[in-house]
């Protein structure tokens, strides 16, 4: 399989994208196998599983994007996820429903989320408007986190107080990656002079009681891009997986998301951009990974690689350490070399008794003049 359809420069981090046919190609033959994987599985079904979903399963098995890179691409688990906005979003569900997590106070944002500027059918799908002091309060028990979890399928959160939430919502958000809350822009937008944003007074805001919050139309918009984006949770590993469809697309919407996932991902989180990157690949939730794009060297940089004759030369040291040789003319070597080994250990013999001699004299030597100081020091108090 081509690894691409241009040539890496050494030294550079420029490459061209995925091979866009590559990509439908293997679209269609990963979408082919779940569907006849799901017809197999029904048909050899005695009895129904209630513990199943409505019938319609590809509507819920998720398509991944899995990247691996060469290099760890992160320091430390992200909680934050990252947003990269696709082509087709995956959160066009108009029963799914949606928890805004706002700065305080939330009565302002309920006015906004409820008021005729803002998208009716956006606001049905926001079943609930809570800020973060009130998160705090009621929230704190395992048992309310657990409710609040189970009763909505997407999370959003104000960005300016998101960093704040793990500590709240625990483990029942962060353990897994389904229902972290998303980072949203809810602040207003600040005035431009001279193309630079000015500062806001929060003196003259805190006395005016204005609440920091954007227009229904910003606030929507910002809703909307956060629901169509791709969402990336990185965590200090090779591999990272990002959800990009459902198996009930058609493979042409399957493609258009791995092209912007795969882009969005390498210009921004992977360091050394295409250098890093060892493999691309797309899979469902119980299939193989199917590879779409695979480096031709499967190292970064040249010190990474361990000459064949060096290895060698490491194995072979340690593999001698602690282990007498054997001579090359069989047995008579070994005959020959016993006596200089009893030579040698008589010797040393000799000269560890010659240097106990040696310690013994010295150590006497010491106490003679400790001794003769001490009497010094006594005379000089007595005086």
């Amino acid at each position: 399989m081509a690894s691409s359809k241009a040539v890496v420069v050494a030294g550079s981090n420029a490459l061209a994208s995925i091979d866009p046919d590559q990509t439908l190609k293997a679209s269609k033959a990963l979408l082919a196998h779940i569907k006849k994987a799901a017809k197999e599985s029904s048909q050899e079904a005695t009895k129904r599983n209630i513990l199943e979903g409505h019938d319609d399963e590809d509507e819920d098995t998720p398509i991944w994007l899995t990247l691996s890179t060469k290099r760890h691409i992160a320091d430390k688990a992200r909680l934050q996820p990252g947003k990269i906005p696709v082509p087709h979003s995956l959160n066009t569900d108009e029963n799914s429903t949606i928890c805004v997590i706002t700065a305080d106070p939330q009565r302002a944002y309920k006015n906004i989320i409820g008021s005729d500027e803002f998208p009716a059918e956006l606001s049905k799908r926001i079943t609930r408007v809570i800020d973060f002091g009130k998160l705090r309060a009621k929230y704190g028990q395992y048992e309310a986190q657990r409710k609040l979890f189970s009763e909505h399928d997407v999370f959003l959160a104000d960005d300016r107080i998101i960093n704040r939430l793990p500590k709240v919502l625990g483990k029942t958000f962060y353990k897994t990656t389904v229902k972290r809350p998303i980072p949203v822009v809810f602040q207003a937008k600040r005035a431009r002079v001279d193309g630079k944003r000015t500062k806001r007074d929060k003196a003259k805001a805190k006395a005016e009681d204005d609440v920091n919050a954007g227009t229904a139309a910003e606030i929507a918009k910002e809703i909307e891009k956060a629901l169509s984006s791709a969402l990336v949770s990185l965590s200090p590993t090779t591999n990272t997986a990002i959800r990009i469809g459902y198996a009930n697309w058609t493979p042409e919407q399957i493609a258009d998301n791995v092209d912007a996932v795969v882009t969005g991902l390498v210009g921004k989180w992977v360091p050394q951009k295409w250098r890093n990157v060892r493999g691309i690949y797309i899979k469902g939730p119980t299939t193989k990974a199917l590879p779409i794009w695979l480096t031709d060297e499967l190292w970064l940089d040249e010190k990474d690689v361990v000459a064949d004759a060096e290895e060698h030369e490491i194995k072979t040291e340690k593999a001698n350490v602690g282990k007498k040789r054997k001579s090359l003319d069989g047995g008579a070597g070994t005959a020959e070399s016993s006596a200089p080994n009893k030579k040698a250990k008589k010797q040393d013999k000799v000269a560890a008794e010659g240097d106990d001699d040696k310690l013994d004299k010295q150590i006497s030597e010491r106490k003679a003049k400790l001794k003769k100081q001490k009497a010094a020091a006594k005379k000089a108090m007595d005086d």
